[in-house]
């Protein structure tokens, strides 16, 4: 059973880690994932209050993801409009998956330039404040990988020193 557990917490980490780049996976969630399925074997010695703080902080970035691109449009001069047009392209592109992974890089930038054409006709700071909604993801995408890392770094800090344990 350790062994399962093992292996199906590893699986979590390294999906979290390629969840942290594909947006249709939520990096840091199964990254944590990995991490408590590792807590469950009985070789790895982690306490409670490290598993609630790594959840509370992989569901923060989590969170803190899904409005980046509204905060990218906001800081490059964009309107509310703007960055509700920017937060409505990020739920377009989880409802409609046509684009794939790239629907996350579209629809925010999308909607951040229509929600600023409708908002502002003869605002200059269009395309700009739509650009800074493609900067927000990145910079959301960054902070997933850089935790989803951190959790892989973890698991494997704790299973080399409880190896003999878990094999």
């Amino acid at each position: 059973m350790e062994l399962l557990f093992f292996g199906l917490g590893l699986l979590m980490v390294l999906l979290g880690v390629l969840g942290a780049v594909i947006p249709a996976l939520p990096g840091p969630p199964l990254s944590w994932l990995g991490l408590l399925l590792l807590y469950l074997t009985k070789a790895v010695e982690m306490s409670m209050s490290f598993l609630i703080i790594t959840c509370l902080i992989a569901l923060g970035v989590y969170l803190i993801d899904l409005f980046m691109p509204a905060w990218g449009t906001k800081k490059f001069g964009g309107s509310k409009q703007g960055s509700y047009g920017a937060i409505i392209g990020v739920v377009a592109a989880i409802l409609i998956p046509i684009f794939g992974p790239f629907g996350f890089l579209i629809f925010p930038f999308l909607g951040s330039y229509i929600g600023e054409l409708i908002y502002n006709k003869s605002s200059k700071n269009k395309l700009k404040s739509a650009f800074g909604s493609l900067i927000g993801f990145l910079a959301g995408t960054l902070l997933k990988l850089v935790l989803s890392i951190v959790y892989l770094v973890y698991f494997v800090q704790y299973t080399w020193e409880f190896k003999s344990d878990i094999f």
